[in-house]
């Protein structure tokens, strides 16, 4: 079952205005509940608008959304309901961080859902391993923390909401290699743990190759493709012309094809280049898997 649908939906800025611009035109996308959906698309290709459509920060010019198999918009009384299912986390959450405490600021999610104290006490508490925070800085302000802190502070606020879609944008932004690595696999243990929806808007190829299960590529406010890592990958020319890279290891395996390597063109992650050099020279008799 969808977990995310639209059909037709088209977002225009400024409508009837002489700046009028349409962002996402005509989009038509099912998202199934449990995948890890990669977002790509150059600036201006209407991603963010697109993601900002889902737990209704944005009502559509045209077109339906619909979230859990119910239309988003169709009844204002159920609208506050809905946009619980989704949880959505912008580009340096931490900036949205104003409470006395990292406990406070992680509660004001659940709290503002009617749960009981017992009730959001416990989701604090798991929302906080996920992310790798420890119960000892819970009394901490979140403006003493370091940056990587403050921001697994802010994803943690919205895992405890327990959204049945998860939309990430670019969570590890600004962040140095290490804790960027950090916080991309705590974002994955929670998506195989939960069994939801998790979509990762990023620019980096390599980190959508590592963790997502389905692509989406966006283009000039339309969708290009939704489809596996593989099957976007293998469209490397595509992607390049329309000023999207690829992974690094795709662009070298395809120089090798191109030289004349007898080398597969689906490669994409380097933990699968690396099998399968080892299979080639028959220094590893395993089957090869992605």
């Amino acid at each position: 079952m969808s977990v995310i649908k639209t059909e037709g939906l088209t977002y225009v800025y400024g409508e009837g205005t002489p700046f009028c611009k349409t962002a996402v035109d005509n989009v038509d996308l099912e998202i199934e509940e449990g995948e890890f959906v990669g977002v790509i698309g150059h600036t201006g290709s209407g991603k963010s608008t697109l993601i900002q459509h889902f737990n209704g920060l944005l009502k559509p010019t045209s077109g339906k959304v619909y979230i859990d198999g119910e239309e988003l918009w169709k009844d204002k009384s159920r609208l506050r309901d809905i946009r619980f299912k989704v949880g959505l986390v912008f580009q340096y959450p931490e900036y949205q961080l104003f409470e006395e405490t990292v406990y406070k600021d992680i509660a004001f999610g659940p709290k503002n859902m009617g749960l009981s104290d017992e009730d959001t006490d416990k989701r604090i508490r798991e929302a906080a391993r996920m992310v790798g925070l420890k119960e000892e800085i819970f009394e901490k302000s979140p403006f003493e923390l370091s940056g990587g802190q403050k921001r697994r502070v802010a994803i943690a606020g919205v895992m405890a909401m327990e959204p049945k879609v998860l939309i990430l944008d670019e969570p590890a932004s600004g962040l140095d290699p290490k804790g960027r690595d950090a916080i991309l696999a705590q974002i994955r243990e929670y998506h195989q743990e939960k069994k939801n929806t998790v979509m990762l808007v990023s620019h980096s190829m390599e980190d959508i190759a590592k963790h997502t299960t389905k692509i989406l590529v966006m283009n000039k406010a339309k969708v290009f493709c939704y489809d596996t890592p593989v099957n976007v990958f293998h469209r490397a020319e595509e992607l390049q012309q329309m000023g999207l890279s690829v992974p690094q290891i795709t662009r070298v395996f395809n120089r090798l094809k191109a030289a004349g390597v007898p080398v597969n063109d689906d490669v994409y992650t380097v933990k699968y280049a690396k099998d399968l050099i080892l299979s080639m020279l028959g220094k590893d008799n395993k089957k090869v898997e992605r």
